[in-house]
């Protein structure tokens, strides 16, 4: 980047790939909120324990788990979480929780980690209620 003229292409092309991936998201929250976006013990953990996993995979997939990916994924939990009643604060905790550590950079979670990670945060969500 160094003109006005050869940036402007670079940063438009940088915010469209960008609403993509924000409509992308959106469209996920839509098919994996639990039934009537029920919060907590009300719904059922396989609902959440399915998004997570789902979720967590798609920002490893889309973020080529590159340094620091999974700060991202935490965004998009926490942000999967509001859209679905959880208050930001406890939406945090959840997050933080149910990851402890477990992602690092440059790698995907393996199926193991990838299902601990989502069992925790199924049952987070399940003392939420």
């Amino acid at each position: 980047m160094t003109t006005a003229d050869e940036t402007a292409p670079l940063v438009v092309a940088g915010l469209l790939e960008w609403r993509d991936w924000l409509e992308d998201l959106a469209e996920r929250f839509a098919m994996l909120a639990p039934p009537s976006h029920s919060t907590g013990a009300t719904a059922d953990p396989w609902h959440w324990e399915r998004a997570c996993t789902r979720l967590v995979t798609v920002v490893a997939d889309r973020t080529r788990a590159e340094s620091g990916w999974y700060g991202h994924c935490e965004q998009v939990l926490g942000w999967f979480l509001a859209d679905n009643g959880v208050e930001e604060e406890r939406a945090s905790e959840i997050v933080e929780d149910a990851i402890g550590g477990r992602f690092g950079s440059w790698i995907a979670p393996d199926a193991t980690v990838l299902d601990a990670v989502s069992s925790q945060f199924a049952r987070a969500l399940g003392e939420t209620g």
